[in-house]
């Protein structure tokens, strides 16, 4: 039996409108009560993941930050971590200021950015069906540069970087390349966010990259909670979508890709579950974990 299960969010879990259908919640919880650690793997910041995790009662671990942190729910604390140096993080918003690129910061408590598009408009419109205890707190900022250099003691998660047109966007790619240390995730589609206002639903599409620290990853967490208790690879369950989660689906004991993921993580899935808007999840599990009745 897969003793773990790590969950992506965006794409993934959630579906299109950022939310956790009922049968998922129901699903995960009977799997829990199966002995089953079911945690949730994702870029965002910590308490945007942790309201989620409360949602679907998982008691214990949750990775944040793409694998820059594992956060441990009972002790309200984090256990592990590898965040970005600040002086990376400034060389990064100095190159996308010089190039009038739209980019975030992540840090373990809120997404910075200098305005809401793309990604952040998405989860300003999510923040407006939640109470504000739910809410991914984001805080819009005039000058990022001066705001990071003088933040302190903060945990810089990771950058995302977004443009609407390729072009630009790759060339401002091949600059990041060129910065040591860290690492730029390979992402050459376009993301789809639906935003949904009064009875019309709108389309927000935009190229995307995500930076991070050198050796961050999902899979190098979820080896770390391996380690600390006691599982094998076999025993481990990964479900996601995107660039973010191959090294989990690649390493896990099955590795689950959403019908709607981008091709090259369906080709390395063992296997794939419908869509997050078709409760993938949900069905997948219900699929691998038996005695699931509602």
């Amino acid at each position: 039996m897969y003793k773990l299960v790590a969950i992506d969010l965006d794409g993934t879990m959630l579906d299109s409108y950022g939310m956790v259908t009922e049968e998922t919640k129901k699903t995960i919880k009977k799997v829990e009560e199966q002995g089953v650690n079911v945690i949730i793997a994702s870029g965002r910041p910590i308490d945007s993941i942790k309201s989620i995790a409360n949602e679907i009662d998982s008691k214990k671990y949750f990775i944040s930050g793409n694998g820059a942190i594992i956060y441990d729910m009972e002790k309200e604390e984090i256990i592990y971590e590898k965040c970005m140096p600040k002086e990376k993080v400034l060389e990064i918003i100095k190159i996308c200021e010089e190039n009038s690129i739209a980019y975030n910061v992540y840090t373990e408590k809120e997404i910075l950015a200098t305005a809401l598009k793309y990604n952040v408009l998405y989860y300003n419109k999510e923040n407006l069906k939640k109470e504000e205890s739910k809410k991914t707190k984001i805080t819009i900022v005039k000058d990022m540069y001066e705001y990071v250099k003088n933040k302190e003691d903060t945990n810089f998660l990771k950058i995302t970087v977004c443009d609407e047109t390729k072009s630009v966007f790759n060339s401002i790619i091949r600059k990041f390349k060129e910065i040591k240390d860290i690492e730029v995730l390979d992402v050459s589609h376009m993301s789809r966010k639906t935003i949904r206002q009064g009875t019309e639903d709108f389309s927000i599409e935009y190229y995307y990259t995500e930076i991070s620290r050198a050796n961050v990853d999902k899979w190098y967490a979820i080896e770390y909670l391996m380690e600390n208790l006691n599982l094998k690879r076999e025993e481990i369950m990964a479900i996601g979508d995107n660039i973010n989660d191959k090294m989990m689906i690649e390493n896990a004991g099955l590795g689950i890709a959403m019908e709607q993921s981008t091709p090259v993580i369906k080709i390395i899935a063992d296997d794939v579950a419908p869509s997050n808007n078709d409760d993938g999840v949900a069905k997948i599990l219900q699929k691998y974990y038996r005695n699931i009745n509602f």
